[in-house]
């Protein structure tokens, strides 16, 4: 019999799994443990927000606030906010926080908190304003954020995520940045969370303030359509989507409310528009 050599069906010297599973095994491996990282420092995070002193906060906001262009504190628009911002803390905040209100050269429509007390206006957003009920509740809803703390977890948040993710992949890694697009779109439902909870608080300092919750949804209706995120966009921003947010503020604001009863802009901010 002649003897024929042919190879074996079977070669018990090479795995037979693909390369591309197994890749793909070892990556899903490794983003499961950096998501779990990261959920497990978010809770430290969010627990430790807790706890930093007012103190340790004004030191920290006093190293963020020289990154943005201030307008001089002799400006009349930096003073009138300052003072209506005194005012409503005086009669309807109680945080342990002295507010200050700093105007930013910006023409983008935006307001934010930093820590320590600090509320940035953006003149952009200033611009748009005309009642002084509806100024009143966006310096309520920043410090909403204080009641809440969101300002701290927001910032320890995102340090965590920078963090976590150029430990693993390096600072100049291509997917790093990709990482930490996709695990931050994860976290704009926690901010969306955020807003809506800071936009009751406005409410409230609007009633308190005027003993009306009128305004409270004017200044979102005159938000141009490019800069609300729509009907799906909003499942990848920070803010709820303008129609719901403000159909969500009507459904709590007052019922009565009528053009006469809105307060006019004081005129040293209308002077500076």
């Amino acid at each position: 019999m002649k003897y024929t050599p042919r190879q074996g069906e079977t070669n018990f010297n090479v795995s037979p799994s693909s390369i591309w599973r197994e890749l793909f095994v070892l990556l899903a491996g490794l983003l499961a443990i950096l998501a779990g990282l990261y959920l497990v420092m978010g809770l430290v995070v969010d627990l430790v927000a807790e706890r930093l002193s007012p103190e340790f906060e004004a030191r920290l906001g006093a190293a963020v606030s020289p990154r943005f262009h201030v307008v001089g504190q002799d400006d009349s628009r930096q003073r009138c906010l300052q003072q209506l911002a005194d005012r409503i803390q005086d009669r309807c905040v109680h945080l342990p926080y002295h507010f200050k209100v700093q105007l930013v050269e910006d023409p983008r429509i935006n307001a934010f908190a930093l820590p320590g007390g600090i509320i940035m206006v953006l003149t952009g957003l200033l611009d748009r304003v005309e009642t002084e009920n509806e100024l009143a509740f966006i310096l309520g809803h920043e410090m909403g954020h204080f009641a809440n703390r969101d300002h701290l977890r927001r910032m320890g948040r995102t340090l965590v995520l920078l963090a976590v993710v150029t430990i693993v992949f390096g600072p100049d890694s291509s997917l790093n940045n990709l990482v930490t697009g996709a695990m931050g779109l994860a976290e704009l439902g926690f901010s969306r969370q955020q807003e809506t909870a800071a936009d009751q608080f406005g409410l409230k300092v609007l009633k308190c303030f005027y003993g009306n919750s009128c305004g409270a949804d004017d200044f979102f209706a005159k938000i141009p359509k490019e800069s609300d995120p729509g009907r799906f966009g909003h499942y990848f921003s920070s803010h709820p989507e303008n129609r719901r947010r403000i159909s969500h503020l009507r459904s709590l604001s007052s019922s009565d409310c009528r053009p006469e009863i809105l307060k006019p802009l004081p005129e040293c901010i209308v002077k500076g528009k």
